[in-house]
């Protein structure tokens, strides 16, 4: 028996998860921030580096990119080392790529660093969702995935703002010096609590390249990016939305803003505890739920009673589909998880870039703001054909 599976087979209690799954969890909360922090000082940045708001932006494209194409490579890179080991390297290499970037005046040493934190991330992302599965029997592997995964939502609702904020008292950098110290501690815990018994096991490159060439992953990777498309699109112009087609102040954004990332933990919880039993219901529910809030949010998108709780059911119904996405991933991987898992982080990232291609098209072709979510919905109702292509897959297997 490998390593892995006595882990896997170790006891849990019932109804709850283990102490290493919620350390991954914070792990990823605090790399994540440094994701949604760059955002909220955008301003402060251009101005310190004397560049153009746009050169700044191009500073979150960089780490998206490192997210998209480092992510499968480094997963294979790292494949024969112990998976504490690559969590604890990743964590490292991201806090130093963070510290180097924060000291440095030079704007093209940032985009590099940027760059390589979002490789680090990606790195670490594949493997702590590998370590989770490994650490709970299989029927909690959804759940487990949930909870990681719902790290990055408290950094989207909490990590994010948190360091803004913090920016605002201490100049842009402050911020980002918190996001390092908190990915040192979150590697030192690591090394401390976790369990040094999940291995890889025999798991061979070539194993993991084959594994790759099974048709329904790439229906699942479907589903991953069009969902993620379907939601984030919304997500990422609410504030203009909501400011200037819902007519609320902008002094209360933050506050709906943060409504979405309760949701979306909410929907994690939800589907984190459907998914492992009807991982297809999770799928649907998902995507008719982005649906139904996407078109609601523009037929009503002048009634802000009617908007406010839309946003908070877009992030339950957005969220719902991650911890089936992951579930559906592993179960179709389940001899060589480590690369699909990475590609499937990839699928995400390369979802939220796909946003601002399609809202630019629309807004640039003159349509107004409340195109945004119509787009939203219409990716959502695409996304239903890969889920049930899925499920047909699954049930002629069976």
């Amino acid at each position: 028996m490998s390593a892995e599976a006595a882990v896997r087979r170790a006891p849990v209690a019932r109804g709850r998860l283990p102490l290493g799954v919620y350390l991954l969890s914070f792990s990823l909360f605090s790399m994540g921030s440094a994701e949604f922090l760059l955002a909220g000082v955008l301003p402060a940045v251009a101005a310190d580096l004397r560049i153009t708001l746009a050169s700044a932006g191009a500073l979150i494209s960089m780490f998206a990119a490192g997210v998209v194409v480092g992510g499968p490579p480094l997963a294979v890179l790292t494949l024969r080392w112990r998976p504490r080991t690559t969590l604890v390297a990743t964590q490292t290499a991201f806090a130093a790529c963070v510290a180097i970037g924060v000291l440095t005046d030079s704007y093209a040493v940032l985009l590099v660093t940027r760059f390589l934190c979002g490789l680090a991330y990606a790195g670490f992302w594949a493997v702590a969702a590998v370590v989770a599965i490994g650490l709970v029997p299989p029927d909690r592997t959804a759940r487990a995935s949930g909870v990681v995964v719902s790290g990055l939502s408290l950094a989207m609702i909490a990590g994010g703002p948190a360091g803004a904020m913090l920016s605002y008292f201490t100049g842009w950098r402050g911020g980002f010096w918190a996001v390092a110290a908190l990915t040192v501690a979150g590697a030192v815990l690591t090394l401390v609590a976790l369990p040094a018994t999940s291995v890889r096991g025999d798991r061979s490159v070539r194993s993991e390249l084959r594994t790759m060439r099974r048709p329904r992953l790439w229906v699942v990777y479907a589903v991953t990016l069009l969902s993620t498309a379907a939601y984030m699109i919304t997500f990422n112009y609410l504030a203009p939305f909501l400011t200037g087609v819902t007519r609320i102040p902008g002094v209360w954004v933050p506050a709906i803003l943060t409504l979405f990332g309760v949701g979306a933990l909410i929907g994690l919880s939800i589907g984190g505890r459907i998914a492992d039993r009807v991982p297809t219901r999770a799928l649907l529910t998902g995507a008719l739920g982005i649906v139904a809030c996407s078109v609601l949010l523009a037929v009503l998108a002048r009634h802000a009673l009617a908007v406010v709780p839309l946003v908070l059911l877009l992030g339950v119904a957005g969220f719902v589909l991650n911890p089936a996405i992951y579930g559906r991933v592993f179960a179709i991987a389940a001899q060589a998880p480590t690369l699909a898992g990475a590609t499937t982080i990839s699928a995400f990232q390369l979802g939220i870039s796909l946003v601002p291609v399609l809202a630019a098209a629309a807004l640039d072709a003159g349509a107004g703001l409340t195109v945004i979510p119509w787009l939203g919905a219409g990716l959502a109702a695409i996304t239903t054909v890969p889920v049930l292509l899925d499920w047909m897959m699954s049930r002629r297997r069976a």
